[in-house]
């Protein structure tokens, strides 16, 4: 049988794990990523002459890049270096109101118990048992599914099926189910923010959301040069294997012929034929007819007001002073309720809103305080308006004052400079992930049925695969990589079969 050629459109995380996993069956694989690097949203910006990370900031699930990278005949360790960190997250609500979350469940317990009291500490325990329990349902006929369905679900879970599926709680929301466990409404916002991890509002997602505490007491890592080396590898490793990336590279079209994807046209007209072909970009772009009108019937539309979160970012390299930083940090907002209200129901950055800092210069110790001045990402959740709405200079110029006046409350003061600073909004975004309105994480993931929403890994059209944040099973760094896998699986079952 001749050698099956297969593009990959775009070099994200998805698609740089099914190049992998393709070229280590011996396929000809050709990714195509109309950037300059790759990474796609896990991306790296150069602001006052330093390397930043302006995407994802958080590596967990290592077990699925060690499967990847174990299937490839490697080792993850050869290709990146990481370390576990103790503290997950310092968060704070005011000068003298701050929490740490710790990898060790006992250690978080006492924390909550001295900074809530002995019934939020029993909470914790509870809430960490639960989800587990919900972990434990889902991992295998759903999250590594490659087209689950409730009933398949229900199928999977075997002859305990309904009790099962009744304890993850997809009828309730998550803030609802929160409040069975912590009575502190600062315990609730904080656990809560764990819907943002997908984009979505903890007053409209599923309970069980709460499986993604469970997934970070499994274990938060730190990439050694930043998170954007975590694609550096993929594509370092996809190359070995003998596949080709090429960068600069504008698909303006997936060709069709007789009844399946059969290559693409390039912006500048230039068509490359291929067998088959990997979609990893946003499955909006191609609803929207954005790669022909031939595909947009591969992927159904998704409804107009499903879009999750947005963010307005802040690239810093700046002095800061009088808030012991960790890597990661979270400032919460005073009214959750009305920073949520604003996004998805006003559709507008909140009045005052959650901000998360990632200081890259820090560790997840005190006694890691960098030379200054120092990098950060700061980071407003936004809606996804990026589409129809340009925000002008001075909607950021009160963004950011809203932004650094919450952070100075909690005590963190940063002294910023015009020409070491660069700020993106959903419009960038959107410019960036067409067809998205800067919506970061597909489709929000908002009452019980919208998990099995998002399109599986075959597109509707023979021949076109699909990967990334958008479809199945997920946003979030491992989902997306999980996605690469599962395309990659598609694809070369259907292979077999013919």
């Amino acid at each position: 049988m001749p050698t099956k050629s297969v593009i990959v459109i775009g070099a994200g995380i998805g698609g740089l794990v099914t190049a992998v996993q393709l070229a280590s069956h011996g396929l000809k694989v050709r990714v195509l990523e109309r950037a300059e690097t790759p990474g796609g949203k896990m991306r790296e910006v150069i602001v006052g002459g330093r390397r930043i990370d302006a995407g994802p900031s958080v590596f967990t699930m290592r077990w699925v890049f060690e499967e990847i990278f174990a299937e490839a005949g490697v080792s993850l360790a050869d290709y990146l270096q990481l370390r576990p960190v103790e503290i997950l997250a310092r968060h704070a609500w005011s000068e003298d109101e701050r929490l740490d979350l710790f990898a060790d469940q006992e250690r978080s317990v006492n924390a909550i118990g001295d900074f809530a009291g002995a019934a939020a500490a029993e909470g914790y325990r509870a809430f960490c048992k639960q989800a587990r329990a919900i972990h434990e349902t889902l991992d295998a006929p759903f999250i590594r599914a490659s087209r689950p369905s409730p009933l398949g679900l229900l199928g999977r879970c075997g002859l305990n099926g309904f009790a099962s599926l009744g304890n993850i709680k997809p009828y309730d929301s998550l803030w609802r189910t929160l409040g069975v466990y912590f009575k502190d409404q600062r315990l609730r916002q904080l656990f809560g923010r764990y819907s943002t991890y997908c984009g979505s509002s903890p007053f409209l997602a599923p309970a069980t959301l709460m499986l993604i505490a469970h997934v970070e007491q499994q274990g938060v890592w730190l990439v050694e040069g930043g998170m954007h080396q975590t694609a550096v590898a993929l594509a370092r490793l996809s190359q070995a294997l003998g596949a080709t990336i090429q960068y600069e590279m504008d698909v303006s079209e997936i060709l069709v012929e007789r009844g399946r994807a059969a290559g693409v046209r390039l912006a500048n007209g230039e068509t490359i034929a291929a067998d088959a072909v990997v979609f990893n970009g946003d499955v909006a772009a191609l609803s929207k007819g954005q790669l022909g009108a031939r595909v947009a019937k591969a992927v159904t539309p998704a409804r107009p007001n499903s879009r999750s979160l947005s963010a307005i970012t802040w690239n810093l390299v700046a002095e800061t002073e009088g808030f012991p930083l960790l890597r990661h940090n979270v400032f919460f907002a005073r009214d959750y309720a009305a920073e949520f209200d604003d996004l998805f129901n006003r559709s507008r950055t909140p009045r005052e809103g959650t901000v998360y800092v990632c200081a890259q210069d820090r560790g997840d110790r005190d006694e890691t305080v960098p030379s200054k001045p120092e990098r950060l990402l700061c980071l407003l959740n936004a809606p996804a308006t990026g589409d129809r709405h340009a925000f002008d200079a001075s909607e950021i110029e009160h963004c950011e004052e809203r932004v650094f006046s919450l952070l100075q409350r909690c005590g963190l003061r940063v002294h910023r400079h015009p020409e070491n600073s660069l700020v993106t909004t959903p419009e960038v975004f959107n410019r960036l992930f067409p067809a998205t309105g800067g919506a970061l994480y597909g489709q929000a993931t908002h009452g019980w049925t919208a998990a099995f929403m998002r399109p599986a890994s075959r597109g509707k059209i023979p021949g076109l695969y699909l990967a990334g944040g958008s479809v199945h099973p997920g946003a979030g760094v491992p989902m997306v990589a999980l996605s690469g896998r599962l395309a990659a699986a598609s694809l070369l079952a259907d292979i077999g079969s013919t």
